[in-house]
């Protein structure tokens, strides 16, 4: 485990100090995993939320200007079988927080594991939940679950959810007491934000004993409170992957969207810093677009754009971590 000085050091380096720090992530990354990355297919169930965090487009305050969706339960299932005929044996479902997901979850989960003969990983992201709703979630066939807690500084995670951090940090010892795999994940470069804050966010992850760790770079987004702060930076984030991997190598790490989305190239970077999940996106076009985790100029991440990297990065695709038997065949292994 590196001190926090180690990690003040690692996290502003830049140049040949950098890629030295990537190259021991990848290292590290590659002891553990081999040279594999965990490919997950997504549905973007519905962009209504009743919280109202200050970055985020779909925000409680916006829902009533934006153009809303939910998806069906039979859409949902289409598209779950796209994914499954693409090879891929890792289903997030993703959506705003709202208890008006949990009917359609309960009906859909049983119905995708019906479509891979349970050999499926359902990756869960809808937020904040009762522990009674958790367990009926598990019940059902969920097996890993996504709860970014964004920043353990207490005070600036009030101040951009308007929800509590401990509040959070419940709902994923919930989780973890009824049987998910789960993950968190960390907004670096938030304004406000220090790099002794972003230290905490690294050691929370090792004590919360979580399975994955997600680093997003700020982005502002159009019309939120935070549309006018500057953008964040991609080095930062990088390096906060980096450091992650070498504290913690048995993480699921994901180079995600964000990183291209500031940066061109930024996805391919978070492999080479170690790095080793990527989500490729299977909403439809219509619903990408309301989808506003961005706005809508958001980077949308295609099997063909995540192919490319991973072969660049001399990596191969690889299944779902969290089942005894995962797909080897498909889109995965071409």
């Amino acid at each position: 485990m590196l001190s926090r000085d180690d990690m003040r050091r690692l996290l502003v380096a830049r140049g040949p100090e950098q890629e030295q720090l990537f190259a021991e992530s990848r290292r590290a990354r590659n002891g553990h995993f081999g040279a594999a990355v965990v490919l997950r297919g997504v549905i973007e169930l519905t962009n209504v939320c009743r919280v109202n965090c200050d970055y985020c487009p779909m925000r409680r305050d916006n829902v009533r200007e934006n153009d809303t969706y939910f998806l069906s339960a039979d859409k949902i299932v289409e598209l779950a079988e796209l994914i499954r005929d693409n090879g891929i044996d890792v289903i997030l479902l993703q959506g705003g927080e709202t208890p008006a997901l949990m009917p359609l979850l309960e009906e859909v989960i049983p119905r995708i594991r019906r479509l891979y003969d349970d050999r499926v990983e359902i990756l869960l992201n809808v937020g904040n939940l009762k522990r009674t709703q958790y367990e009926r979630l598990r019940a059902v066939g969920g097996t890993s679950y996504i709860l970014k807690h964004e920043t353990s500084d207490p005070e600036l995670h009030l101040r951009l959810r308007h929800e509590t951090l401990e509040s959070r940090l419940r709902c994923m010892r919930d989780l973890q007491e009824v049987g998910f795999k789960v993950g968190t994940g960390l907004i670096s470069s938030l304004p406000g934000q220090s790099l002794d804050s972003v230290i905490d966010d690294i050691e929370l992850a090792g004590e919360l004993g979580v399975d994955m760790c997600s680093v997003s770079p700020f982005i502002p987004a159009p019309n939120t409170p935070m549309s006018i702060s500057p953008i964040g930076d991609n080095e930062l984030a990088l390096n906060v992957i980096a450091v992650l991997r070498l504290c913690y190598p048995q993480l699921l790490i994901p180079s995600v969207s964000a990183l291209e989305k500031v940066g061109s190239g930024g996805q391919s970077r978070g492999l080479d810093a170690g790095a080793n999940v990527m989500t490729v996106n299977f909403s439809s076009a219509s619903d990408q677009k309301r989808y506003l985790i961005y706005g809508k100029n958001r980077f949308v991440v295609t099997l063909d754009h995540v192919r490319g990297l991973v072969r660049s990065a001399g990596l191969e695709l690889s299944g779902s971590r969290f089942i005894e038997q995962p797909l080897t065949s498909g889109a995965v292994g071409r």
